[in-house]
């Protein structure tokens, strides 16, 4: 499965880069905001976008629902540090398949999700 990282802290790619392809994944490119994500999806084609929420142009829920537009949509789960309780319902208004916290991100828990 092919996979494109968005989020604008290198640690945490590098990071989830390490994970996905020792579980499996391929990582086929790397975004740092929304608009470099936006413009990666169309290019790459991934299967799945691994999204932060928190971004410093535009939100995670914004650029899910911008990706999910177009009905060959890579499928898309957005990721942060913080709580999931916080985004209420926001999660499934974006058109992402889910949600993973980072500390528990994993092959498995996004596997699940699709």
């Amino acid at each position: 499965m092919k996979v494109l990282i968005v989020d604008d802290h290198p640690s945490f790619r590098s990071a989830a880069r390490l994970l996905l392809e020792h579980e499996g994944f391929e990582v086929i490119g790397e975004a740092e905001d929304g608009a470099s994500g936006l413009a990666a999806a169309s290019e790459l084609s991934p299967d799945v976008v691994l999204l932060d929420i928190n971004l410093p142009d535009f939100d995670g829920f914004d650029v899910a629902s911008r990706i999910c537009l177009d009905h060959a949509a890579p499928k898309v789960v957005l990721t942060s540090s913080r709580d999931s309780r916080e985004f209420g319902p926001l999660v499934g208004r974006s058109g992402a398949k889910g949600f993973v916290p980072k500390g528990e991100l994993s092959a498995e828990r996004i596997c699940a999700l699709l």
